[in-house]
C-alpha cells in the first residue's frame, strides 16, 4: 500500500499544450507560477514567465530556458498598473506571434485580523489578487476576440484561448487573518464564472484552480511555520501538495482535454473544498 502522505514522482509530460504559447503571471523564483511555466515547457508549449521582480524574473527565465525544452521569454510587468498589463498582452504577442493560453497567478496575502486591517492593507491585497485578475483577463479577451474577427472574416472558426486563474480554498473556506485574502479570491471565482460567459462569444474558456496548500518558500514568508504544519497535517494526505500538481492540474485546463469546461473551478485538495 502506497503512503500518501509521501509526495509522488512529478509526471512525465504528454503534449498537452504542443505548440501553444502559454503566459504566466507572478512568475518569478520557486511558487506556483515558475512551477506552471515550467509544466507548460514539458507538455510543450512556448512560455512567457512576467513578475514585478526583474532580477528574480530573469533568473527564472533562464532556468526555464536550460531544461531547453521551448522558447522562454520574460517580461516585467506590475500588476497594479492597468497600461502595464496592457503592455504585457500585447509585448507577448510581439515576441512570440500569438497568445493560446493565459495563467493568471499574481497574488498577495498577509495575515491580519480584520479589527486591525487598514484601508492600506485590504487595498493592496484586493488590488494585487484580484483586479489584477480582471486587468489581464480583459487585455486578453481584447486580444482573443480581435482574433477571432480576423478568424471568422477568412472563413476560419477553430481558433480560440484559455484563461485559468489561480484561486484558493480559501474563496470558500472561513480562517482567521485573512478576511482581505479570502474576498480577494472569493471575487477571482465569481469573476472567473461571469467572464467565461462572456468569453463563450470569442470561442475562449475560463477556469480556475482553487488550492488548498502548497509550500514553497515564498509562502513561507508570508506565513507562519506553525500554521503552515497545522494546514497541511489537516490535509487528507497530511501533507501540503508540491507545486507540480498544482501546475498539472493547470495544464489540464489549458489544454484540449478540458474543450467542455468553462467558467468552473477546479478545487486541488486533498480534503473537503
Amino acid at each position: 500500500m502506497s503512503d500518501l502522505s509521501i509526495a509522488p514522482k512529478e509526471v512525465e509530460g504528454h503534449g498537452l499544450l504542443a505548440d501553444k504559447v502559454v503566459l504566466v503571471t507572478a512568475a518569478a523564483g520557486t511558487g506556483i507560477g515558475s512551477t506552471t511555466a515550467r509544466r507548460a515547457l514539458l507538455e510543450g508549449a512556448d512560455v512567457v514567465v512576467s513578475d514585478y521582480h526583474e532580477r528574480r524574473l530573469n533568473e527564472t527565465r533562464d532556468e526555464l530556458a536550460g531544461l531547453g525544452l521551448g522558447r522562454v521569454e520574460a517580461v516585467v510587468c506590475d500588476v497594479t498598473s492597468t497600461e502595464a498589463v496592457d503592455a504585457l498582452i500585447a509585448r507577448s504577442v510581439e515576441q512570440m506571434g500569438r497568445l493560446d493560453v493565459l495563467v493568471n497567478n499574481a497574488g498577495l496575502g498577509g495575515e491580519t485580523p480584520l479589527v486591525d486591517m487598514t484601508d492600506d492593507e485590504w487595498d493592496r491585497v484586493l488590488n494585487v489578487t484580484l483586479t489584477s485578475v480582471m486587468r489581464a483577463t480583459r487585455a486578453a479577451l481584447r486580444y482573443f476576440r480581435e482574433v477571432d474577427r480576423r478568424s471568422r472574416s477568412g472563413g476560419d472558426i477553430s481558433r480560440g484561448g484559455v484563461i485559468v486563474n489561480n484561486a484558493s480554498v480559501l474563496g470558500w473556506r472561513a480562517q482567521h487573518s485573512q478576511s482581505h485574502y479570502a474576498a480577494a479570491k472569493a471575487g477571482v471565482m465569481a469573476l472567473t464564472r461571469c467572464s467565461a460567459i462572456e468569453a463563450v462569444e470569442y470561442g475562449v474558456r475560463i477556469n480556475a484552480v482553487s488550492p488548498s496548500i502548497a509550500r514553497h518558500k515564498f509562502l513561507e514568508k508570508s506565513a507562519s511555520s506553525e500554521l503552515l504544519d497545522r494546514l497541511s497535517s489537516d490535509e487528507a494526505f497530511g501533507r501540503a501538495a508540491e507545486p507540480w500538481e498544482i501546475a498539472t492540474t493547470i495544464a489540464f485546463l489549458a489544454s484540449d482535454y478540458s474543450s467542455y469546461l468553462t467558467g468552473e473551478v477546479i478545487s486541488v485538495s486533498s480534503q473537503r473544498a
